[in-house]
């Protein structure tokens, strides 16, 4: 069981931090884009390399469906990791809804806790979240999975790609990229009703990545 608490306790990690740094700008302005998604990419590093070795720290059901069809983990685990990383997100933002309990007049102060929500139209969104997942699952693969990679540099290279890709991407869709992330805020809030784009999108990403790393590179 141990590998399925990881990746539980990392979602909660990712999603605690990274959804309170939206709330923390929300209510306080100083963190801006910038600052969010810096705060996105470096604990996607600190957690990659705390429990990598222990689960591998998907922390993301996208990346899991992607290596449980190239075959890098099984469908049973795979599962498992899925529902424990949804519930890991949804107690982090349980938490955090405790936390500025005080502080909030409306949960739209406190920018949904931190939900997914298209600037423009859903289509936008959608390829944009699709694109951004395809070059993270590449990236993924290419640094920790293929056998001439240097996987000492995998978390960092990872963590990076994410805080990059949120920083451009943030503005305009979220920049997801995980649907445990997007899920667990928009169920706390309510918001869900573009919640199908942050779920289907970064699933076709990363399989899309899987098939490409698979016929292509490696």
């Amino acid at each position: 069981m141990k590998q399925y608490w990881a990746e539980l306790v990392g979602t909660y990690i990712l999603v605690f931090a990274g959804c309170g740094a939206i709330i923390v700008e929300s209510l306080t302005g100083t963190l801006g884009n910038i600052g969010i998604a810096l705060v996105f990419g470096f604990v996607v590093s600190a957690v990659i390399y705390t429990l990598g070795h222990i689960s591998g720290a998907h922390i993301n059901p996208a990346v899991t469906i992607s290596f449980a069809l190239n075959k890098e983990l099984g469908t049973q685990d795979a599962g498992y990791y899925i529902l424990f990383q949804v519930i890991g997100g949804i107690l982090a933002v349980a938490t955090l809804s405790l936390l500025f309990l005080e502080e909030h007049q409306s949960i739209q102060e406190l920018a949904y806790y931190g939900s997914t929500i298209p600037r423009g139209s859903w289509y936008q969104s959608f390829i944009f979240e699709v694109i951004l997942t395809f070059i993270l699952m590449l990236v993924i693969y290419g640094s920790a999975i293929h056998s001439k990679a240097i996987k000492s540099f995998a978390g960092l290279t990872i963590g990076l790609t994410v805080g990059l890709e949120a920083m451009f991407a943030g503005p305009i869709t979220g920049a997801s990229m995980n649907p445990a992330r997007s899920i667990a805020p928009a169920l706390i809030s309510g918001n869900i009703s573009d919640l199908w784009i942050y779920i289907v999108a970064p699933v076709i990403g990363a399989v899309l990545a899987g098939i490409f790393y698979t016929k292509v590179i490696k």
